[in-house]
Order: C-alpha cells, then structure tokens, then sequence
C-alpha cells in the first residue's frame, strides 16, 4: 500500500487566490481522500479565515508586500522576508511534503523558494493574463505551470506551460437555479432586462459611484439592478435606490450562481476570479479594471477578452464620463450582447480544477 500523498499549498492575500487554491485542496481530496494538505498564507492576510473555514489547515508567514506608494512602511520588509524565509525552511523540512503547489499571493514565494531549494518538485498556478514578478522568477524551478488565459509564454517557459483555467466554485459551474426563479429570490420582474454589478467583496468605490449617479437613467431606461456594493457604499446605495422598484441591493450577495442567473449583463471589476467566472457563465460583460493592481494586471486581464470582442472595457479613468452610456448602449444592442455572450464562452474553463490536480498527479507519480 503506497504512503498518502504530502501537498503543501502556498500563497493567498485575495479572494482571487484563495478560492482556486480551496478549490484545488478540494479536487485533491475528491480524488486522494487519504492526502496531507498544509496550506502556507501570510498573517494578517484573508487566507489565515478563510482557509481554516474550508477545513484545511494553515501556517501563517510574517510577509508583507512592497509598499509602492509609501517607502518608509518598507523598512521592515526585508526583516519579515528573512524570516518568513526560516519558517518556510522549517515549514517544509517539517512537513516533507510530496509536492509544493503556489498560487501567487505574498506567501507563495517563500514557501515554493524553499521547496525548490530542498528538491520538493512545485507547480504554480497563474490566475492573471499578466504574470507576477514572483511566479516569473519561480517558473524557472516549477515542473508546469497551470494558467488561465492562453498565449502566456511571453512569461513562462512554452514547455511547462498547461492551459487549464481558474477553479471556480461548484455552484458557479453548473448553475441550477432558472432565470426566473433567480429574478423572484431577488424579487424582480422576469418581464425585465436585469443587470448585475459587482465589485468584489470589497465593492469598487469608483463603480459604486458611477452607478449611484447614473441610477435615474438606468431607471428610466427600464433596466432592472442587482448591485453588490460592499460594506463602506451600502447605505449610499440604499439611498440611491429607495425609489427604484426594480432594485435589489446588498453589501455581499453569498448566492451569486443566483445572482448570474437572473442577469442579462454584468457591470465587474477584472480580477482573474471575477473574469473565469464571467467565462463559465457566458455573460455580456462591462469589465472595470482596478488601476491599483499589482503590474495593472486587471488591465491586462480585461484587454484578453476586448482583443477577441469578448467583453467591453471602461477604464477607472472614465468611469464617471462613460459607465452608464456604455451599460445603455449594450442592453439596447442584443446582437453586441449575444457576440459578447459567444465569444467569452471560448475562455471558459469548467474543468479547471481537475486538469490542475491531473497535473499534480503526474508531476508526483514521475
């Protein structure tokens, strides 16, 4: 009988890396229910609440990542890189795991460093279009690399390279609800066009005000709204929309499978989750990057999609200036919406989660 497999799993800091990686321990244990599985994050960090909740267990590293915009907070950047350093040494020392599998996020590169120095073989899996310093450095060590969007050798190796998407929730993937038992939990109208906004969990300050000052035309034009719209914009949003029938707002939406089935075009930011997402369920889509992200890759996320006429970008800049035309202009144009809606079909990537751990398996068995 063969000894159960050890899989140290590292990196974090965003909804955008922890829920693939969650998902991939997942698919993991659906597979090797007798697998180890350590998860390594950085304190402070999502991941150390998340995790836990998905019922893994996880170390806490003291990274932190590089302050661009205030250079005295960096002063104690290379003390908790040398340390997080030793206690990933430690870490995987301890745990001798099989395989060390890093999906970006502060703690990734610590942890998958030390696999490499020690020997342990490692994958790394790329959620963005635009790969970070940290994983372009790593893929030099990795056996493959698990990316999300095509053409991706610019930054790693042609040969390592496996085009198997984002893991994305169960729910998400196969979408039980009907639209019109999604539009009656939001209590809407199925006679309507309904549009979804979403700025991730932590709402996107410029979306929220853009839809806030364009929401009596979005009303007169006929349209229905689901709006996420994170904690910090939840009042201003109920404000905004006391005398709009057809509105639903809420700081989280916890059923967004719900959410995507009741909508006809969805306004989001361009993280790598929120795109893949966007994929499966074939939605027109007015994609906003954030400016602030880390190499602008939510730019460079969204630009894959415009390049094949399979979303429509608005940057940051204009959002207050073009938002709301642009939104009107699609739920009036249904021959742009099912373009869009065909086109972003090609980017979806349902089996994401099992190409990945089919991967780990080889890379473990060879």
């Amino acid at each position: 009988m063969s000894r159960a497999k050890k899989i140290i799993i590292s990196g974090g800091g965003t909804g955008g890396h922890i829920y693939p990686a969650v998902a991939i321990a997942n698919e993991i244990m659906a597979q090797m229910p007798n697998a180890e599985i350590l998860f390594v994050g950085a304190q402070g960090k999502m991941e150390m609440e998340k995790v836990p909740k998905a019922g893994y267990h996880i170390i806490g590293l003291p990274i932190a990542g590089f302050n661009r915009s205030n250079m005295l907070a960096n002063l104690s950047f290379p003390f908790k890189l040398i340390k997080s350093i030793g206690l990933a040494r430690k870490t995987v020392k301890n745990f001798k795991p099989d395989i060390a599998i890093g999906v970006g996020g502060y703690a990734s590169g610590p942890t998958l460093l030390m696999a490499n120095m020690l020997g342990i073989k490692s994958l790394i899996q790329e959620q963005n279009s635009y790969a970070g310093v940290t994983n372009k450095y790593l893929s030099k060590k990795a056996s493959k690399i698990c990316v999300a969007y095509p053409d991706m050798s610019q930054f790693f190796p042609k040969e390592k390279i496996v085009f198997t998407g984002n893991p994305v929730r169960q729910d998400i993937i196969s979408i039980q609800t009907s639209k019109k038992e999604a539009l009656k939990h939001f209590g809407l109208d199925s006679d309507k066009k309904t549009l979804l906004v979403i700025g991730g969990s932590q709402g996107a300050l410029s979306v929220n005000k853009g839809i806030e000052a364009g929401i009596q035309k979005l009303q007169d034009s006929g349209l229905q709204i689901i709006w996420q719209t994170g904690k910090t914009f939840i009042e201003k949003a109920k404000e905004a929309t006391k005398s709009y029938s057809g509105s639903y707002v809420s700081d989280f939406i916890y059923e967004m499978d719900k959410a995507y089935a009741a909508a006809d075009i969805v306004i989001s930011r361009a993280g790598a989750l929120s795109v893949s997402e966007l994929c499966l369920t074939k939605k027109p889509s007015i994609l906003v990057p954030f400016p602030n992200a880390a190499e602008d890759h939510q730019t460079m996320n969204a630009l894959s999609l415009v390049n094949k006429n399979a979303a429509i970008m608005v940057k940051d800049s204009d959002v207050s200036e073009l938002l709301i035309s642009t939104c009107l202009e699609l739920a009036q144009n249904e021959k742009k919406q099912l373009e869009l809606a065909s086109n972003i079909t090609e980017f979806a990537k349902p089996n994401a989660a099992k190409e990945i751990v089919a991967e780990v398996k080889r890379i473990m068995e060879s």
